[in-house]
């Protein structure tokens, strides 16, 4: 892989998250009924570093839960490893409530997808809403964010790489060639 471009350093992820959690209060007019779930491995962090940031602004932190996709993906049987499932971790009902799925990159809408397909097994919320870091287009499902933090358009021979300090020790957004 070919280091391309930086597109985000750690304070323009920081501003990103700050701007992502006020257009979450005001789509939903304040965080009564909200919670949040990470996507493994990197919607995790993100959606703590949301919640904290939702704190700062509303005085209330959100319930953050996380959501381990491995096997609801449709390729699983492509991989030639056993996966680890772990499945949805939260401690909180999620019937009723309005689920805000965190993830760090969108591509082709398929590990969204899984993640729908995991919530809806463990309960029926009101609404599902999806944040994204980052969405580098080229969908293969007719799924879209309802919060992204940058477009990055990219060619399908290119790789967004998200390093965030609670899994890589640091934090930025770059591009790769393949």
């Amino acid at each position: 892989m070919e280091f391309k471009a930086k597109i985000l350093d750690e304070k323009a992820i920081d501003r990103t998250l700050t701007r992502l959690a006020h257009e979450i209060i005001e789509k939903n007019k304040g965080i009564e009924n909200l919670v949040l779930i990470g996507i493994k491995s990197r919607g995790v962090p993100l959606a703590s570093r949301l919640s904290e940031k939702i704190e700062q602004i509303e005085g209330s932190p959100l319930k953050v839960g996380n959501l381990d996709i491995t096997m609801y993906r449709d390729d699983l049987s492509l991989k030639s490893y056993q996966p680890d499932v772990k499945g949805l971790e939260v401690d909180f009902e999620i019937d009723g409530k309005i689920v805000i799925l965190i993830d760090d990159v969108i591509y082709t809408g398929r590990t969204v997808r899984a993640a729908m397909d995991a919530i809806i097994d463990y309960g029926r919320p009101a609404s599902i809403q999806l944040a994204v870091l980052v969405d580098r287009g080229h969908r293969e499902l007719p799924i879209r964010p309802d919060y992204v933090g940058k477009n990055v358009p990219t060619s399908s021979k290119e790789i967004v790489k998200v390093k965030l300090m609670e899994v890589d020790d640091s934090n930025e957004v770059s591009i790769y060639q393949k």
